[in-house]
């Protein structure tokens, strides 16, 4: 890609990669790989997040970038991530888990092929549709996971 080394870090840290890149033998010079060291899925997405964030564009895709992620880890890469592309850059996410584009200026709910419900967040919840039906599912999942408040962001 052409970058420096602090772009690189950089870049590392805002996928919350870096600090486990220093925990290789040989941090950001360390092989990865069969011949190297093997990356968790996790690992693996932040990796390819920060390639995105380093190499830029004025579009980013990104499908299912934080599924194997825990959601604190997922909420400082997605704050990281918007903070680092700036407005000039449109971010297209698919994803599953909805916390994931919760923030986002537009959310096109998909159902059997078809657009069944778009806006923002806030608007998807007052709706009371398909959206707010797997918000409210989700939120309940993630509540029993950490055994702490749900609360549902309006």
């Amino acid at each position: 890609l052409g970058a420096t080394k602090e772009e690189i870090e950089e870049a590392a840290k805002k996928a919350s990669m870096h600090d486990t890149i220093m925990t290789f033998p040989e941090g950001y010079d360390t092989l990865v790989g069969e011949r190297g060291v093997k990356l968790s899925g996790g690992e693996k997405q932040r990796v390819s997040i920060a390639r995105a964030v380093l190499k830029g564009g004025r579009v980013l895709l990104f499908d299912e970038p934080t599924s194997s992620l825990d959601s604190g880890t997922e909420g400082e890469i997605m704050r990281n991530v918007t903070a680092a592309t700036g407005e000039g850059t449109t971010k297209v996410v698919i994803a599953h888990r909805l916390s994931t584009v919760q923030d986002a200026d537009d959310i096109v709910v998909m159902d059997q092929g078809k657009v069944a419900e778009q806006g923002t967040h806030g608007d998807l919840i007052r709706k009371g549709g398909i959206y707010a039906d797997l918000w409210r599912k989700q939120s309940e999942q993630a509540l029993e996971e950490r055994d702490g408040k749900l609360v549902i962001e309006e």
